[in-house]
């Protein structure tokens, strides 16, 4: 028999017994789809996340702090350090729990910038505005985030501020749009925006922008205005309005530039030379870093779960075969008295296995392809609107393809129990058998 004859056998023979067949499909078609659902869970979120580290810092850039000895991260009490400045809060669900880290000064900037690797630094110059406003209008309480080299903004109108411009330039998000007074997106674009910031002794200083954009996504975050540097120096230093000049030059963190054409392994090696310095690098996919293995982690269970699924399926698969082999016994002695092999045999029974689990696994990734898409249009339109390009579970043809391989193999492993008996069985037992 030549092999696409056995092929063509083997496909036919599939269907011999419907009900059996179906049954055993269906056992595989829930492992293949939740398989397939978690998988394309797994990329969507992991693609979302990769897309927003593009956009919000490069990977040629290293946040720099000071190493700490303190035992903040701990919650433990922290002794004061008259050098040491405010760097947020300690926990998400604990309002006004600050922790202070070690303050960068000129002196470390300067030094950083003298270390092997790295082509420039930019201090963060943290400014808290008091609030913003557009002609007059109602003020909004508002944050302040600045753009670092290599950083491309979601934006839903206009552009980015020009960080090599001296002219004060503001990016707003959405959410302030419809408060400051504006019609639309489009609309806000070449306002100017009234900033209001307060020196230490309380007196307010009011700073103009031209806005130049709205944005989306990860940048819209709450009231967040995406400032480029001349604005940032300038609210910066009205901020400062009267402070000692000793005391300007602290910092909680820096912006330290790297080689565009560096690779990992030099990156870690910058890393490691700032921690020999006494100071932390980090990049923003190592900050996210954590966030992203409790997804992989999450999508290995519940691929475990997937995989007990399709290995109950493989029990079926060896029942429905074992009782072809059983039900076909005069059949395999009239083949085998015939001139057929016990390889041939073999690789029948063996291939019929096979076809089981490309049916399942099949018709799990096209039924799991139709119910994600769906699922993740209809999220992305409600419970996710305020996050554009999120696609909540995303297919990988490779991702697919190697799932449907791995059921085939998984399939073939488990028919080879029956296939075996099949391939022994003696030709004249076989045709006396009744």
């Amino acid at each position: 028999m030549k092999t696409t004859d056995l092929v063509a056998t083997a496909a036919a023979n599939t269907f011999r017994s419907k009900t059996r067949t179906i049954l055993t499909v269906l056992a595989i078609f829930v492992g293949a789809f939740t398989l397939t659902l978690t998988n394309g869970l797994g990329t969507g979120i992991n693609r979302f996340i990769d897309d927003t580290v593009s956009s919000i810092g490069a990977g040629d850039v290293l946040t720099v702090t000071k190493t700490s000895t303190s035992d903040a991260a701990s919650g433990a009490p922290q002794k004061y350090d008259p050098d040491s400045v405010a760097g947020g809060t300690t926990s998400p669900g604990r309002p006004g729990a600050s922790t202070a880290v070690a303050a960068l000064t000129d002196a470390d900037i300067s030094t950083i910038e003298g270390l092997s690797g790295i082509e420039r630094v930019v201090p963060a110059k943290a400014v808290k505005i008091d609030f913003v406003q557009y002609d007059g209008g109602q003020p909004y309480v508002a944050s302040a985030g600045s753009l670092i080299g290599g950083q491309t903004p979601q934006l839903a109108a206009g552009t980015a501020p020009d960080g090599a411009s001296t002219t004060l330039q503001t990016a707003i998000p959405e959410s302030l749009v419809t408060p400051l007074g504006f019609s639309s997106a489009d609309d806000a674009v070449g306002a100017t925006l009234t900033v209001a910031v307060s020196d230490p002794v309380r007196t307010q200083h009011l700073v103009e922008a031209t806005i130049t954009g709205v944005t989306e996504g990860a940048f819209a975050n709450a009231t967040s205005l995406t400032t480029n540097p001349a604005l940032e120096d300038a609210l910066f230093a009205a901020q400062n309005t009267g402070l000692p000049s000793d005391q300007l030059d602290r910092y909680a963190s820096a912006s330290a530039f790297v080689s565009p054409t560096a690779t990992a392994a030099q990156i870690d090696e910058i890393k490691t030379t700032l921690t020999d310095a006494g100071y932390t690098g980090q990049t923003v996919s190592d900050q996210l870093g954590t966030f992203k293995a409790v997804i992989d982690g999450i999508v290995l269970v519940l691929n475990a779960f997937a995989v007990i699924a399709l290995l109950a399926a493989s029990f079926g698969i060896v029942n429905t075969l074992l009782m072809s082999v059983q039900e076909r016994t005069r059949e395999i002695g009239l083949m085998k008295a015939m001139g057929m092999g016990s390889g041939r045999v073999f690789s029948l029974f063996s291939l019929e296995a096979v076809f089981l689990g490309l049916l399942g696994s099949l018709i799990g990734a096209a039924v799991a392809i139709a119910v994600g898409t769906a699922v993740s249009a209809q999220l992305g339109q409600s419970l996710f609107s305020d996050l554009p390009g999120l696609q909540l579970i995303a297919f990988d043809p490779t991702s697919i393809l190697v799932t449907t391989v791995a059921i085939m193999a998984i399939a073939f492993l488990a028919g080879s129990l029956p296939a075996a008996r099949a391939a022994r069985a003696d030709p004249v037992e076989s045709l006396r058998y009744e």
